[in-house]
C-alpha cells in the first residue's frame, strides 16, 4: 500500500509536504526495480533546486540512476544516515531513507504531481504496458 499522505512522481519519487516543507524519497516501486542500493550521492544544504531538477544519484548493484526533485526550493536538510547506510533505501522507502527536506518555492508544484491513487493506476498501466 501507498502512503496516502504524499505525492508522487512519473519517475518513482514521493514528497511528504508539511508546514511549507517537503520530504523526499523513492517509492518502494523504484527501490524495488533498482534492487540492492548500495550508494547514494545527495546535494550540499542550501542548494536550490528546481521542479524535476536532478538532485542526486542512487546506485545499486545493477544501474545507476538520477533523483529527480518533485518540488521546487532550498534543500534544508540531507539525511546523511542514507548516505552512510544507502540500504535503507531497499528496507524502509517511505520511513527512514528518505533523502531531503526541501522549503518549498512554489506550492503549484504539487498540481503536477499524483496522489497515492493516481500513482497506483500510473504503475498499473506500466506494468501492462
Amino acid at each position: 500500500m501507498l502512503p496516502e499522505d504524499r505525492k508522487y512522481s512519473k519517475e518513482h519519487e514521493w514528497v511528504k509536504v508539511e508546514g511549507g516543507r517537503g520530504t523526499v524519497g523513492i517509492t518502494d516501486y523504484a527501490q524495488k526495480a533498482l534492487g540492492d542500493v548500495v550508494y547514494v550521492e545527495l546535494p550540499e544544504v542550501g542548494k536550490k533546486l528546481s521542479s524535476m531538477e536532478v538532485f542526486g544519484t542512487i546506485e545499486s548493484v545493477k544501474a545507476v540512476s538520477e533523483l529527480f526533485c518533485p518540488v521546487s526550493g532550498e534543500v534544508v536538510e540531507v539525511n546523511g544516515t542514507v548516505v552512510d547506510k544507502p540500504e535503507l533505501v531497499n528496507s524502509d522507502p517511505y520511513g527512514k531513507a528518505w533523502l531531503l527536506v526541501v522549503a518549498i518555492a512554489n506550492e503549484g508544484d504539487l498540481s503536477s504531481l499524483m496522489t497515492a491513487a493516481e500513482y497506483q493506476k500510473y504503475l498499473d498501466q506500466e506494468s501492462k504496458g
